[in-house]
């Protein structure tokens, strides 16, 4: 038998399940320093056997078991997911469920392709990660054959298609990227696509982050504001704070997550492309939820091992982040950014 809708599921913090991020794979054409560092992501790496990656018939019974623990947001990620063979199947499955605000991530260098058969599988908005508009930064950051004019082109298909809204997100590292934010601000400007500037966080155990690599939020307004001026939105604005332009002519954000964490209203879990659930971007490990996944007999074991995952949650390594001991935490190449 079938899960039976159940209230909002709550941590021991209060904090109800909203949110899904679902890696579809772990793989990824780029080597990002900040996400899959070529000298931790090179030729030797093993990824995960096709064997071992859920099926979209898993993925799509996850998310809809969710649904009934409260879960209203469901974002597709990766690694990169367009390498993902199929994935307008999946959109499709997905787009289907009730009251699902869904979207999906991308790197944005197979989106020229995609867009349209995204769009017409049901997918409503798109969020396209461009650290810079840099041919040479963008290179440096990607480490990759990826063109920022291929992003671009991706950029533009979406819009051309009607996949609204379209965001950019930007992560900033002092001394690499940093000096490019206000040519991103004024690229996008008018256009309808809104850009958001990412403190560079120390995500997984790979990228050598330190405290003096970030570039804090309230100095990346302050930047902008001075050339391009800029007043604080009103109303929701999720994990970023939005800040729109004085002439109208649009909006950017900011997410802050090491100078000013948001831990108290996080929401969100994360499940692998294999299976495993995570209560926290910063997690050291996840509850495989394949078991109970894989058992024909019906949701309710399934419903019942996320609903006490989640309400033994406590997780707030932001928070903590100057006292937190080093530990090796999941990539986010694994779970989704």
């Amino acid at each position: 038998m079938d899960a039976k809708p159940q209230l909002p599921v709550l941590d021991r913090r209060e904090r109800p399940l909203r949110e899904l991020r679902v890696s579809v794979t772990d793989r990824c054409n780029l080597r990002c320093s900040y996400c899959m560092p070529r000298e931790a992501f090179g030729s030797d790496h093993r990824f995960l056997p096709r064997a071992e990656i859920l099926s979209f018939e898993e993925i799509y019974r996850t998310c809809r078991v969710l649904t009934g623990l409260g879960v209203r947001k469901v974002r597709i990620t990766g690694g990169e997911p367009l390498l993902r063979a199929e994935l307008p199947k999946l959109v499709r499955m997905l787009a289907a469920l009730p009251d699902v605000d869904l979207a999906l991530t991308t790197n944005g260098s197979l989106l020229e392709r995609y867009a349209a058969p995204l769009r017409d599988a049901g997918l409503g908005r798109v969020t396209v990660s461009l650290d810079s508009l840099d041919p040479d930064v963008f290179r440096k950051m990607s480490d990759s054959d990826v063109s920022v004019a291929q992003v671009l082109r991706g950029v533009e298909a979406a819009l051309r298609v009607g996949l609204r809204p379209v965001k950019i997100n930007a992560v900033v590292r002092r001394g690499v990227n940093d000096g490019g934010v206000i040519a991103l601000a004024k690229h996008f400007k008018g256009t309808g696509v809104v850009v958001r500037f990412i403190e560079y966080m120390d995500v997984g155990s790979t990228n050598r982050w330190q405290p003096a690599d970030v570039v804090p939020a309230a100095r990346i307004v302050e930047r902008i504001a001075a050339e391009l001026p800029l007043a604080p939105c009103s109303g929701p604005s999720g994990v970023a704070e939005r800040y729109r332009y004085a002439d109208g002519s649009g909006e950017i954000g900011v997410i802050a997550s090491v100078t000013a964490p948001f831990c108290g209203t996080c929401s969100r879990a994360r499940l692998s492309a294999d299976g495993r659930l995570f209560t926290c971007l910063f997690a050291t490990a996840g509850v495989d939820l394949r078991p109970a996944l894989r058992d024909a007999e019906g949701d309710a074991e399934l419903a019942d091992l996320v609903r006490r995952t989640w309400q033994t949650r406590t997780d707030r390594y932001s928070e903590l982040r100057a006292s937190a001991p080093p530990r090796r935490r999941i990539e986010m190449s694994y779970i989704g950014g």
